[in-house]
């Protein structure tokens, strides 16, 4: 959304850049008035079509899913696999101790693991097709970190815990 005052329609009116070009997508006058086109929904550039479409396209999908509250219910699904999966193994545990800190989206885990270990852990499941970018954030304690928003679907993630415990034991040597 773009809100000018009289003020700033005053100031584009009168401002020339000099020896620099302004992008077409920022150029908000032409031939010194501003470009009434821009506030009646005029095409600016092609890229700005295809982002209002993935935005419908996002916003039917969020509908067919149950809406807010739909999504919200898929992450929160998809958090009770990786709950499930950590109340019945030792060896991973929540980065957040405290569920009511917990992400039910971005979910962090700490493996009994070396740094080093989950490297190669990370990699394994990475040389599988199984998992990509599941390492810990770099700032973060040597972790994992596993994307359960309502975009993943939740077979998923119950296929992935499989693999969880195939790449600890081989890490482990077990």
């Amino acid at each position: 959304m773009l809100i000018l005052s009289p003020r700033a329609v005053e100031r584009l009116e009168s401002f020339t850049p000099e020896n620099r070009p302004l992008p077409k997508i920022f150029r908000l006058t032409s031939k010194g008035k501003v470009s009434a086109g821009i506030f009646k929904g005029a095409t600016i550039n092609t890229p700005s079509m295809i982002a209002v479409e993935d935005y419908i396209d996002a916003l039917e999908w969020t509908e067919k899913n149950g809406g807010v509250d739909g999504l919200i219910k898929i992450s929160l699904d998809n958090l009770a696999v990786l709950e499930k999966f950590v109340d019945e193994n030792e060896w991973i545990q929540f980065l957040a101790k405290d569920p009511a800190t917990r992400s039910s989206t971005s979910v962090c885990l700490t493996l009994d693991l070396t740094a080093d270990e989950i490297k190669k852990f990370v990699s394994m499941l990475d040389t599988e097709d199984v998992a990509y970018d599941i390492g810990g954030y770099r700032d973060a304690p040597p972790s994992i970190r596993i994307w359960c928003g309502s975009t993943v679907e939740t077979a998923d993630l119950e296929a992935l815990m499989p693999w969880l415990q195939w790449a600890y034991d081989e890490v482990k040597g077990l």
